[in-house]
């Protein structure tokens, strides 16, 4: 198994090179899927599903923020106020920045935290063309924040902490940060089901988001450890891994395995159009992040993943110095 440091490595180099990407130029020139890639020469990216189906209606968004790389709208069930300060951890080209931008208002502050350089800049280059004068980009690792504490009124991220090695620190980072009685606004992947040692030990996997997801039960009650109150998981949406990806990693036999454990739940409690909507998302996700999808009509019952979107409180009573 790869390093904390080897992982973060990975992660950088990968969304580094998303970043750097021409506007409007295809993405497997310089995506995790282009013939160079962790995918290897045989990935071929499908034809390109919208992600900003959502986004495009939030007062704020920016297009040219929008890389296609959340898994939710964060800034949704934020609850930001006229004159926050708000966090966004992982912020990318700063697509949640700029809605929560717009919910703060001039009298407000946004602050990006991200680790990738070329994001920054990137977030920097689209901040200066717009004009904004209170929102601004730091780099720096989310489990050692270069933030002072009691600093936010709302923090917000999507699909950002599953790619982190030590969740522990992040969270406990994200409630330092928070002013008592602040607020956390999370949207993320977790685990239906056990992920076998052949997927948690590739840290390509890291960055497309599966082989860093933690089951939900214990993303909840980390959370809750970290001194959080009011914990509500606002919207929640089921995905699977198919076959022809788990046979990278896998034998028949964890695969097999795989089939039995979460045998008829990929489509529970799921409308139909939109659990084919999700899967059209996440393959999308997934193709930038450097792990092939095969078409609708082969197998995807296998390795269940949870998206979620969740609200969290620092509250007064439970405040830490």
């Amino acid at each position: 198994m790869e390093t904390a440091e080897q992982i973060k490595e990975v992660v950088r180099q990968k969304y580094g090179a998303i970043a750097e990407q021409p506007p409007g130029g295809p993405a497997e020139a310089n995506s995790c899927c282009g013939p160079t890639s962790c995918c290897g020469p045989e990935t071929v990216a499908n034809v390109p599903i919208d992600m900003t189906v959502g986004y495009d209606e939030l007062k704020g968004y920016v297009a040219e923020a929008d890389l296609g790389l959340g898994c939710g709208l964060p800034t949704q069930f934020a609850q930001i106020k006229p004159g926050n300060t708000v966090v966004d951890l992982g912020s990318g080209a700063g697509n949640d920045c700029f809605v929560a931008r717009a919910e703060t208002g001039e009298m407000g502050r946004v602050i990006g935290l991200d680790m990738t350089p070329a994001m920054i800049d990137h977030a920097r280059k689209n901040t200066k063309t717009l004009g904004f004068t209170n929102v601004e980009f730091v780099y720096g690792d989310i489990e050692d924040m270069p933030l002072p504490s009691n600093l936010a009124d709302v923090v917000v991220s999507n699909c950002v902490m599953n790619l982190v090695p030590d969740k522990q620190k992040a969270v406990a980072e994200t409630f330092r940060i928070l002013k008592p009685g602040g607020h956390f606004s999370i949207s993320d992947i977790v685990l239906k089901g056990e992920l076998p040692a052949g997927l948690q030990q590739d840290a390509k996997l890291y960055v497309g988001y599966v082989s860093g997801a933690i089951q939900k039960s214990e993303y909840l009650q980390l959370i809750q450890e970290n001194g959080f109150t009011h914990i509500t998981v606002q919207k929640e949406r089921e995905i699977a891994l198919p076959d022809k990806v788990l046979k990278n990693y896998l034998s028949a036999e964890e695969i097999a395995h795989y089939r039995q454990q979460v045998k008829g739940h990929p489509a529970r409690g799921i409308h139909r159009a939109d659990f084919i909507k999700l899967a059209e998302e996440i393959r999308r996700l997934r193709e930038i992040m450097g792990i092939h999808y095969p078409s609708d009509n082969e197998d995807a019952r296998q390795v269940t993943h949870r998206m979620l979107t969740c609200y969290f409180k620092k509250s007064h009573i439970h405040a830490r110095s």
